[in-house]
């Protein structure tokens, strides 16, 4: 839905409800131009949008992991009163999970060492004191002291020790649950032989794949997706929000390791990304854009205003564009070059209704698509530029301005959470077009209330986007300092605390599924105090209420909207509370 094309016709609806706040306000039918009104009752935080959810998730650095996984294996170790190395194994086989390794160890301690390979006792060789051995690998006889062998007490050379270690490690990460080269040994090769005995190089890869295992084979804990990150994240499972921002700033969902795509479920991203990638919108252009040759059946589109059409060698058959019959047949009286009564004939004798009435459908189910991605992509692109003009400010216009203003930087990260702001309602704004094109065609109601709701919302995001964008350009350009920049500091945050408050209840409204829509297609005229974000009657913190057109139980002359910044301030005043401007 294009805001400014379209400013979402809205006449049928009966009520625009306090949406977000649970109170009712009446809808004025002429004159609904969008205005909403938020209550600005925020509790003065600098969080930005994307940590709101912190405490649902830990990011942990490398550093992080072995730190936990060092703890996990001692811990292990500590409990069964055995080796760190042989703590590791247990726990590398049970998936680094230490309640599984306990209870399984302290219900059969027997079974589980077979299991893993660990021996109660290592086995001494018979042969200890011989002065050569023969390598079970090579056969060849070697001096006592290069031979090696794990707890079974098998003896292979070192050789064949470091090639087996390096092949096994190159292979792959079923490295880590190693085990004795004789067929007939399942006795594990503990961590400190391929410490002895590989290479440098080996040794890291080894070691990579035992940090890479901690995340891997832990169902609480996932790599971040973004390329050449290497933060991993810890996630409390139960929490409703999936949405993650790892600190390399990329934001996914921890569900399905697609980006972030609140309010849009898991399901209808991967259906959305399909039909993006998939090969189904090309065959829609062709049968709304193409007709098969009557001959040789080949897809051709028309290009020329005539309706003579020729095939493209070999086949090069002539013949009418709209009733697909031999050129040959056609004259005067068939509408020469410009007509065909025959086809208009068919068409009203039904001849040619199914195919047509299939190209149709064709056509209208590209439209709407097309409709939908370029609005999706176009917000997509957006937001990519807004995160590049926030890089841009942050490494370099921040440190001007502070110059020009005579302010330090830390009393104008007001400027940086506005542009966060604006990346994260981009990146919102982008995923309700795919909401809206899996929207049942058939629910009028909750679909006029969706893009009514969309169009408010695009239209707030613009107003703090071009604040940000261009009314901040003057004070960057300026050559010195402005007094007014303090009114501009007021305005911009005003507009990132309302714009965030409309996005957050908007975003619980379209996961609630629009339940304030009542079945029969309109508007509920009492809004669900709970289901939609608000705290109820008198409101809370972050309440947000939505108003089309004023209200006509209210006193006009005490109850006014700033039209600078929709803040709506329900007491007798001149000046906006939030952008400092006048009536």
């Amino acid at each position: 839905m294009n805001s400014e094309d379209d400013m979402h016709d809205a006449n049928d609806v009966e009520s625009g409800d306090d949406f977000y706040s649970g109170e009712t306000a009446m809808v004025s039918d002429d004159d609904i131009d969008g205005d909403y009104e938020f209550d600005n009752d925020t509790d003065g935080s600098d969080d930005s949008i994307y940590h709101r959810h912190q405490q649902d998730y830990t990011i942990l650095s490398e550093a992080d992991i072995r730190q936990r996984q060092e703890e996990d294996i001692t811990m292990v170790s500590t409990v069964l009163s055995i080796s760190r190395v042989s703590a590791s194994i247990l726990l590398r086989h049970y998936h680094w999970n230490v309640s599984t390794v306990h209870d399984e160890w302290f219900v059969n301690e027997e079974k589980v060492r077979k299991t893993v390979g660990l021996l109660e006792k290592p086995v001494v060789d018979p042969m200890l004191n011989a002065g050569e051995l023969t390598c079970g690998i090579c056969f060849e006889t070697y001096p006592r002291d290069r031979m090696n062998a794990a707890a079974c007490g098998h003896q292979f050379c070192s050789v064949c020790w470091t090639g087996y270690i390096s092949t096994s490690i190159n292979d792959g990460p079923g490295c880590l649950m190693l085990r004795c080269p004789d067929p007939s040994c399942v006795a594990a090769v503990d961590q400190d032989m391929i410490h002895m005995l590989a290479s440098e190089e080996i040794k890291e890869k080894y070691s990579r794949y035992l940090l890479r295992s901690y995340i891997e084979n832990n169902k609480k804990t996932k790599w971040c997706p973004a390329p050449g990150c290497e933060y991993a994240v810890d996630f409390i499972m139960g929490s409703g929000n999936y949405d993650v921002s790892c600190n390399c700033s990329y934001g996914f969902c921890w569900k399905c390791t697609e980006e972030a795509h609140r309010p849009v479920d898991c399901g209808t991203v991967a259906m959305w990304i399909l039909k993006n990638s998939a090969e189904s919108e090309n065959m829609n252009w062709i049968l709304a854009n193409s007709k098969p040759c009557p001959k040789c059946k080949r897809p051709i589109e028309k290009n020329q205003g005539c309706m003579h059409i020729t095939c493209t060698p070999p086949c090069k058959f002539e013949f009418c564009w709209l009733c697909l019959g031999a050129w040959s047949d056609h004259g005067e009286r068939t509408g020469g070059f410009y007509a065909c009564n025959r086809y208009e004939t068919a068409k009203q004798e039904g001849a040619y209704d199914e195919s047509e009435k299939r190209r149709e459908m064709a056509k209208n189910s590209l439209e709407r698509y097309t409709h939908y991605y370029e609005r999706w992509a176009t917000n997509q692109s957006s937001r990519q530029k807004a995160l590049s003009d926030l890089q841009q400010m942050q490494s370099v216009q921040l440190e001007k301005l502070s110059d020009k203003q005579s302010q330090p930087e830390s009393q104008l990260k007001f400027i940086t959470e506005a542009w966060l702001q604006i990346v994260e309602c981009r990146r919102v704004l982008k995923w309700t077009y795919a909401y809206g094109y899996y929207l049942p065609e058939h629910e009028h109601a909750r679909r006029q209330f969706f893009e009514y709701l969309q169009g408010e919302a695009e239209s707030g995001l613009e107003r703090l986007h071009q604040c940000a964008e261009k009314e901040l350009q003057v004070y960057l350009e300026a050559e010195e300092a402005s007094k007014d920049f303090n009114e501009f500091r007021t305005k911009l945050a005003g507009l990132t605390s309302v714009t965030r408050n409309y996005f957050e209840n908007l975003v619980r409204a379209l996961e609630n599924g629009l339940s304030d829509v009542e079945s029969h297609g309109a508007c509920s005229r009492t809004a669900n105090s709970k289901g939609l974000g608000g705290k109820g009657r008198g409101g809370g913190r972050g309440k947000t209420s939505i108003r089309s057109g004023p209200n006509r139980n209210l006193d006009s002359s005490t109850h006014w909207s700033c039209e600078h910044c929709t803040y709506a301030n329900i007491k007798s005043a001149t000046i906006c509370e939030v952008c400092h401007q006048h009536r």
